[in-house]
């Protein structure tokens, strides 16, 4: 590298960087072309021409102002020229805040040309096609600079002059390298700084890790918009998972050595007229090596996330596994699958390392797709892989598995949640934990018989230590606010009530969270199964095969001085008695019931044989809940009501004002409109008119009817306040009220019942 001239060195120092990068608007936008590292700007001064303090500058492709405002510390007047106006504009004002006033703004697209500006000396940072659009900009014997070149990792840097109207072509001055490293850009992207990186680069070094990985897991980051804006920056192509399986191609991912691309962090993934594919999740990887490796090609390189990476490296990974396994298990006569008996033992040997790397890569989809449950079934000759994603199934189509490859996937699963496996006949139910980089998931496995053969169903439970809070859950300000008081009781049961799957453990769990951050009340739990450990809260496992069920742990509980106790599920009358009990005796508890709504409850309670005073003394408030669709955020928008919907809702006419949303369908949400779930509940507190009915044992119709009269906030009114929000979309509502609910309650009950 060239010595740079003391001018030039006086210029870097008296410009910073920082000024404009930190808390920039344009951090989507900024490009290392647009913000260079100053290295890359020392770099470039070096070979350019030495700038005279006479003379009148023209820098286009100016972008943050950086490079500009540097560029005027050397000349007399410098010339601004950017296209992108929101971009122009954040410069300008960059430029006054800092006292720059040598430097003219302009915005122009310098492809379509240049106005007369009498430059001595056009620096061009930026690719263009037409470089005589910029010739007026420059005064005769004018000299221009420019990158030339593809526009690749590393261009060139030429210098061209103005010879009567014609550009001639000088020298070529070097090479310049714009390209910013990942750590780098999280800087100018303003997500860590100096003190933070370092702190990341020590941990990543003691663990093995990158440096990358350690900064998104301390900030929480979300994985795909991360890699996006990583993407961005470093002028790559992004791509999700979704839209590379489709196209891949195995044969050429078997010509390169696997501990080659391991260590190089790239996946060929198609060969096209000799163009070749490479998809990596590191932003900072090199494809030089590969390059030398195909001399005759070009190589494209797209940036992923590390989810998908693996995701595709499996698939990959699968297909040559899956041939391999085809040629080694192929019998000259096969009996239909179909016609094995359930009690057949043949599969009970060693399983092949092709269903291993079967089943984990279908783990690593329901992962990444963020499914709930896995459904793996058999109907007749055919396989199917289901995912239950936002509360719905849909296919894994890639998953083209035979009836025999399913029976060693079913081993798998098997050994792994330590089950029989050579029990056909029976139901199984057991455990197991998968570990995905630094995220833990508690997997439930349940196995069925069924006509062609066996059926599992495996549900994820994210374990991260911590659950949402109440403020996370979706609730209105309102009900949450109320749900946070009942918390600070001093004693009294709470009730979290619905079907399986609508979230009441969920919604649980975020009062034990709320606790868990408060930490001054002692908290302990008792549940079947544990499905999310929260730290700082005692959690206990029923046992069953020992005898130690709910009602066993609320007996012990009381005498460990806690202040809230969680029962996982009321289910017979000993649990509901003990839970009591425990409240009667200065406690929080908290707990779920099966049952439709809120009012419904208490039916239940009086079934399991729990005395209506003991009900109306110590019930404090009652939570009914079901779940339904988000409306993706990316793609919201306005909606026209479905004319069937509103007439059930408004049997007298719709407000004039009614509004609804539904998602379009975009990349985020996969086409599907909806992305996330959020719990619509129905809200009963207790109060004393609530209590004297609760005392009274009046018909369920009735107890309803004073419960209306006395607040209680129905789940049509949530509902429907979540719709007008844009939250979830109308077409929900029939799927989570009854018919008899859709319409408004009539209230007052005494005069309906004459």
């Amino acid at each position: 590298m060239k010595r740079v001239y003391p001018r030039a060195q006086a210029a870097l120092r008296a410009v910073s960087r920082h000024e404009f990068v930190a808390g920039s608007d344009l951090a989507p936008s900024i490009t290392g072309h647009s913000i260079p590292r100053e290295e890359t700007v020392r770099h470039l001064l070096s070979l350019m021409p030495e700038i005279e303090p006479d003379q009148r500058l023209v820098h286009v492709g100016g972008g943050s102002g950086y490079l500009t405002a540097v560029l005027a510390e050397l000349a007399h007047t410098v010339v601004y020229v950017e296209r992108n106006p929101v971009v122009a504009e954040a410069a300008k004002a960059r430029f006054a805040r800092l006292g720059m006033h040598n430097i003219e703004v302009m915005t122009v697209d310098a492809e379509a040309g240049l106005p007369a500006l009498e430059g001595d000396l056009v620096l061009c940072t930026t690719f263009l096609k037409n470089l005589k659009g910029l010739l007026p900009a420059l005064r005769d014997r004018g000299r221009l600079v420019c990158l030339e070149g593809r526009a690749g990792p590393v261009p060139s840097l030429a210098m061209f002059e103005n010879r009567g109207g014609t550009l001639a072509r000088s020298q070529t001055l070097g090479w310049v390298d714009f390209n910013r490293n990942a750590e780098q850009i999280l800087i100018d992207l303003g997500l860590v700084d100096d003190t933070l990186l370092s702190a990341a680069r020590a941990e990543a070094a003691q663990t093995n890790a990158r440096v990358l990985d350690v900064v998104r897991k301390r900030l929480n980051l979300e994985e795909v918009g991360l890699y996006q804006d990583l993407a961005r920056q470093r002028g790559m192509v992004f791509r999700e998972a979704d839209e590379v399986l489709t196209g891949l191609q195995p044969g050429l991912f078997r010509r390169f050595s696997r501990t080659f691309l391991d260590l190089s962090r790239l996946i060929p993934i198609t060969e096209v007229n000799g163009r070749i594919t490479v998809i990596t999740d590191d932003p900072d990887a090199r494809t030089d090596q590969l390059e030398r490796l195909t001399p005759n090609s070009t190589i494209e390189c797209v940036l992923v996330t590390p989810t998908d990476f693996r995701r595709i490296w499996s698939a990959l990974d699968l297909t040559a596994q899956g041939k391999q396994f085809v040629e080694d298990h192929a019998d000259p006569v096969t009996a239909p699958a179909a016609q094995a008996s359930l009690g057949d033992k043949s599969d009970s040997r060693q399983v092949a390392p092709y269903l291993v790397s079967v089943y984990e890569a279908i783990l690593l989809d329901a992962v990444s797709e963020k499914a709930s449950d896995i459904h793996i079934e058999q109907y007749g000759e055919r396989v199917r892989v289901r995912l239950r994603v936002d509360g719905e199934l849909h296919d894994l189509s890639r998953y083209q598995l035979t009836p025999r490859e399913l029976r060693g996937v079913i081993n798998v699963i098997k050994l792994r949640a330590e089950l029989n496996i050579a029990e056909h006949r029976l139901p199984q139910g057991g455990r197991s934990q998968l570990k995905l980089g630094d995220a833990l998931y508690d997997l439930r496995i349940q196995t069925q018989p069924s006509l062609h053969g066996e059926h599992v169903v495996i549900r994820l439970l994210p374990q991260t230590g911590r659950a949402m809070t109440i403020a996370e859950l979706g609730m209105s300000k309102a009900i949450g606010a109320r749900y946070q008081r009942l918390l600070d009781n001093p004693a009294g049961l709470v009730l979290v009530v619905g079907p399986t799957g609508s979230g009441k453990s969920t919604t649980l769990y975020a009062g034990l969270q709320t606790l868990a951050d408060d930490g001054r009340r002692k908290v302990i739990t008792v549940e079947d199964p544990i499905e999310y450990s929260i730290d700082n809260i005692q959690q206990t496992r029923v046992r069953a095969d020992i005898g130690f069920g709910f009602a066993d742990a609320m007996r012990a509980f009381v005498r460990e001085d806690p202040d809230v106790i969680l029962v996982g599920e009321i289910r017979d009358q000993e649990t509901a008695l003990e839970a009591i009990r425990a409240s009667q005796t200065g406690h929080v508890v908290l707990s779920t019931l099966h049952c439709n709504d809120a009012v419904d409850s208490l039916q239940r309670l009086y079934d399991l044989g729990v005395h209506p005073n003991s009900i109306a003394g110590e019930l404090l408030a009652v939570i009914a809940q079901r779940l339904a669709k988000r409306i993706c955020l990316h793609c919201r928008q306005p909606a026209e009501p479905e004319p069937g919907i509103l007439a059930e809702l408004f049997p007298d006419g719709a407000p004039a004002n009614f509004r609804c949303y539904e998602g379009q369908g975009c990349e985020h949400c996969n086409g599907r409109g909806t992305q996330g779930r959020v719990a619509i509940v129905e809200y009963m507190e207790v109060n004393s008119d609530i209590r004297n009915a609760i005392s009274s044992q009046p018909p369920i119709g009735e107890l309803r009817w004073r419960a209306l009269d006395a607040g209680l906030v129905t789940m049509r009114d949530s509902a429907l306040d979540h719709v007008i929000e844009g939250v979830i979309p109308l077409s929900e509502l029939p799927r989570i009220l009854p018919r008899e609910r859709m319409a408004p309650e009539v209230r007052g009950g005494r005069r309906r019942s004459e």
